[in-house]
C-alpha cells in the first residue's frame, strides 16, 4: 500500500471560492451539521454521530465510506451529482439527498480547517480541507496514526472540524427539536446519535419530537398519515376536526427541462402542518431555529426553513403554526436547480415555487388556523364548564350552611322563648317556627355572605331573539366600549364565545340556579330587547319571567312599534331602534341615540365598571346605525 503522505488530493475548484463562499455559505450550527447528516444519509449510514469537544465537532458515520479514488470524485465540488435516474438513488436504495456536492462545504462555515477522515474495507483515507488553499489546489493529506475514528471500525466518514467558531447547545432536547426542524429522515434505520460530555441522546423518531406537541394536526399524503398515531386528541369526544388526514395535493403544471423542452409535470405536496398548544419557553438560545415554520423541503432534504412570511396574514393564531412540506419537483432531475445561491432558500419567480406558496396561502395555512380556532374555543368551554361547576358548588356549600343556620337559629330561639314565657301550646313551637324563618329569609340580603360565588357569576343577561341580533350586537359592543367584560355577560348568540353558555349546559339550568333558586344579594342585571318577534319567543319569555320573579334591575331597548308589556316594567321610558329586517339597516332619532346612551352608562355605572364620556358614547353609537 502506498504511504498516506505520498497521496495527492486536489480540489477540484478556484481556491478563491472557499475564502469567499466558506464562512457565508451556512449561517447557523444546525444548517451545518444537517448537510453532513444528509451527506451520511446518502452514504447509507445507519447511524451518524454528532459529537461534541472543547476543541472540536465531530461528525461520523457508519456509511460505505471512500477510497483514495472516491475521494477524488468527493473533491470535485459543484459537478452534479444526479444527472439521471439511477444516479438519484443510493446502492440501498435511498433517494439521494445531495445534488451540487456543495454541502461538503458546509464545514467551513464554522471551521477554517477541517479534517476529513473516511475508511473503506479497512483502507484509510484523509486529507485537511482548508479555506486557505494553495495555487495548486492540492490540500494536505493525512497521516495514518493521525487518523482515528470515535465509533466507527470498518466503513465510514468522520468530519471533524477544528476550533469551531460556535459550538452546540449543552441541552439535548434543544439540539433534537433544530436538528429535526431541518433534517427529519429519522428512524430505526438511520439515527443521530448527540454524544457530549454530560452523556448521550439518540435521535430515532421524528413523531415523538414534534407531533406529541401539536393540539392540531392536518396530515398531507399516505406516507404521513403514520404521524396521526403520535397526535395526542386532548379533545376525543368533540374534537374529530382537530386532525385531518388528506391525501397528496397534486397540481399540473407545464415546465421546461434542462434541455428547454416544455413538458406537463404533476407537483406534488407530502407532508404534514399543526398546531401548537402553546408556545411558552420553547426557544432557548439564539442560535434555535423559530418553533412557528412552515418549512419545504425536497428528498427529504430542507430547501426553505420558513415561507409564513410570504404565505401567512399576521393571524394571531398563525404563530402556533407549524409545519414541513415535502415537494418532488424542487428536486427533480431533469429540471432546472431552483436553489439559491446561500443554500438556504428557493427562487421565488419559479413557478414550482409559486403553486406552492399559493397553494399554502389560500388553503392550507387557513385549514390549520381554523383548527386553531376550533382548538381555542373547545379550551374555553372546558373552562366555562369548570368554572360553573365550581359556581354551583359553591352555591349548594352556601345554601346546605344557610339552611342550618336557619334551622339550628331557629330551633334554638323556639326553645328558649318556650321556656322564657312558660308556654306550653303545642301549635306554638310550630307557630314560633314559621314566623322566625320567615323573619330570617325576608332579611337574608342584608348578610352578603355570598361574595366568592358572586364574583364568579355572570351580571347581565341580554335577553333577546335571534332576528334582533344586528340591534343586540349594538348594545353590546357600547357595554364593551364603556368597561363591561364578556366574561360577565350572557348574550347566546353572540360571536364572541366567552359570552355564550358552553354548548353542552342549558342555559335554562344555568339561569334557574344562578338567577332564581340563588341566595346571593348580587342579582344579573338584564337588558330587554323587545320586538313583535321577541314577544312570540318562548325563550326569551321564559328569561322575562324569571327576571320578574326575582325583582332583577333592567333595562328596555325597543324595537319599531313594538310595545313592551308586562312583567317588564314599563313604567319607565324604553328607547327605541328603528330596525329594517329586509335590509338590516338601523336608524334611531338624536332623542332616543340620547336614550341609549343614557341605558348604556347607567347600566355600566350601577354594575361598577365605569363609564365613558355623553359625547363619546353618541360618538360611538353613530358608527353603527344611521341618527336621523
Amino acid at each position: 500500500m502506498e504511504n498516506q503522505s505520498e497521496r495527492k488530493y486536489e480540489l477540484q475548484l478556484d481556491p478563491k471560492i472557499l475564502e469567499l463562499l466558506g464562512p457565508h455559505l451556512y449561517t447557523n450550527i444546525y444548517y451545518i451539521i444537517a448537510e453532513l447528516i444528509a451527506n451520511a444519509y446518502d452514504a447509507d449510514a445507519k447511524n451518524v454521530y454528532v459529537i461534541s469537544k472543547s476543541d472540536s465537532i465531530i461528525v461520523e458515520d457508519d456509511g460505505t465510506g471512500m477510497s483514495y479514488e472516491d475521494t477524488k470524485k468527493y473533491l470535485n465540488v459543484a459537478a452534479e451529482t444526479r444527472t439521471t435516474k439511477k444516479e438519484s438513488y443510493t446502492d440501498g436504495g435511498r433517494r439521494k439527498i445531495g445534488r451540487k456536492g456543495i454541502g461538503k462545504l458546509a464545514a467551513l462555515s464554522v471551521s477554517e480547517n477541517v479534517w476529513v477522515m473516511t475508511i473503506k474495507d479497512n483502507e484509510k483515507s484523509g486529507f485537511i480541507l482548508s479555506r486557505q488553499v494553495k495555487k495548486d489546489r492540492m490540500l494536505d493529506p493525512l497521516k495514518e496514526n493521525d487518523m482515528c475514528f470515535e465509533k466507527i471500525k470498518k466503513n465510514g466518514t468522520s468530519i471533524v472540524m477544528k476550533k469551531p467558531l460556535y459550538g452546540l447547545s449543552k441541552n439535548f432536547d434543544t439540539i433534537r427539536r433544530n436538528l429535526l426542524k431541518i433534517f427529519p429522515l429519522v428512524d430505526k434505520t438511520f439515527q443521530i446519535h448527540i454524544i457530549q460530555d454530560t452523556g448521550v441522546s439518540i435521535i430515532d423518531s421524528f413523531e415523538k419530537a414534534m407531533i406529541g406537541e401539536l393540539c392540531g394536526l392536518i396530515t398531507i399524503g399516505g406516507d404521513f398519515k403514520h404521524l396521526s398515531k403520535s397526535f395526542e386528541n386532548d379533545y376525543p369526544k368533540k374534537g374529530k376536526k382537530l386532525l385531518e388526514k388528506r391525501g397528496t395535493k397534486i397540481i399540473a403544471i407545464k415546465l421546461k427541462n434542462k434541455t428547454g423542452e416544455e413538458k406537463e409535470y404533476k407537483l406534488e405536496i407530502n407532508g404534514w402542518i399543526g398546531v401548537y398548544r402553546t408556545t411558552k419557553g420553547r426557544r432557548v438560545g439564539i442560535d434555535d431555529f423559530p418553533d412557528n415554520f412552515i418549512s419545504l423541503l425536497s428528498n427529504g432534504k430542507l430547501g426553505e426553513y420558513n415561507i409564513l412570511p410570504v404565505v401567512g396574514k399576521n393571524k394571531l393564531q398563525e404563530v402556533f403554526v407549524v409545519g414541513q412540506l415535502h415537494i418532488n419537483l424542487f428536486e427533480e432531475t431533469e429540471l432546472p436547480d431552483m436553489t439559491l445561491s446561500n443554500r438556504q432558500g428557493y427562487k421565488t419567480d419559479d413557478q414550482r415555487y409559486i403553486e406552492v406558496t399559493s397553494f399554502v396561502a389560500k388553503e392550507l395555512l387557513p385549514a390549520i388556523v381554523e383548527i386553531r380556532t376550533a382548538y381555542a374555543a373547545y379550551g374555553r368551554e372546558e373552562r366555562d364548564k369548570d368554572k360553573i361547576e365550581k359556581q354551583k358548588e359553591k352555591e349548594r356549600e352556601l345554601r346546605e350552611s344557610v339552611d342550618k343556620y336557619k334551622n339550628k337559629t331557629s330551633s334554638s330561639a323556639i326553645k328558649k322563648i318556650i321556656k322564657e314565657l312558660g308556654l306550653s301550646n303545642k301549635n306554638t313551637a310550630a307557630i314560633l317556627e314559621k314566623i322566625i324563618k320567615k323573619e330570617m329569609n325576608a332579611f337574608l340580603p342584608i348578610v352578603r355572605l355570598k361574595s366568592q360565588v358572586d364574583s364568579q357569576k355572570k351580571k347581565i343577561l341580554i335577553c333577546h331573539s335571534r332576528n334582533d341580533k344586528d340591534v343586540v350586537d349594538v348594545i353590546y359592543n357600547l357595554l364593551i366600549f364603556n368597561g363591561a367584560v364578556p366574561e360577565d355577560i350572557i348574550y347566546t348568540t353572540c360571536d364572541n364565545e366567552a359570552c355564550r353558555i358552553p354548548e353542552d349546559l342549558e342555559v335554562w339550568d344555568y339561569l334557574k340556579e344562578f338567577f332564581v333558586e340563588s341566595y346571593s344579594a348580587e342579582k344579573m342585571y338584564v337588558v330587554y330587547v323587545t320586538s313583535d318577534v321577541m314577544a312570540k319567543t318562548w325563550g326569551s319569555v321564559a328569561e322575562v319571567g324569571a327576571a320578574w320573579i326575582t325583582e332583577i334591575d333592567h333595562k328596555v331597548f325597543n324595537i319599531n312599534d313594538h310595545i313592551p308589556s308586562k312583567p317588564i316594567n314599563t313604567d319607565v321610558v324604553w328607547q327605541t331602534s328603528i330596525y329594517g329586517y329586509d335590509n338590516r339597516n338601523i336608524s334611531m332619532s338624536g332623542v332616543e341615540c340620547d336614550k341609549f346612551a343614557i341605558k348604556i352608562e347607567d347600566i355600566c355605572h350601577k354594575i361598577g365598571y365605569g363609564k365613558k364620556t355623553r359625547h363619546e358614547n353618541i360618538k360611538k353609537i353613530k358608527e353603527y346605525v344611521s341618527v336621523t
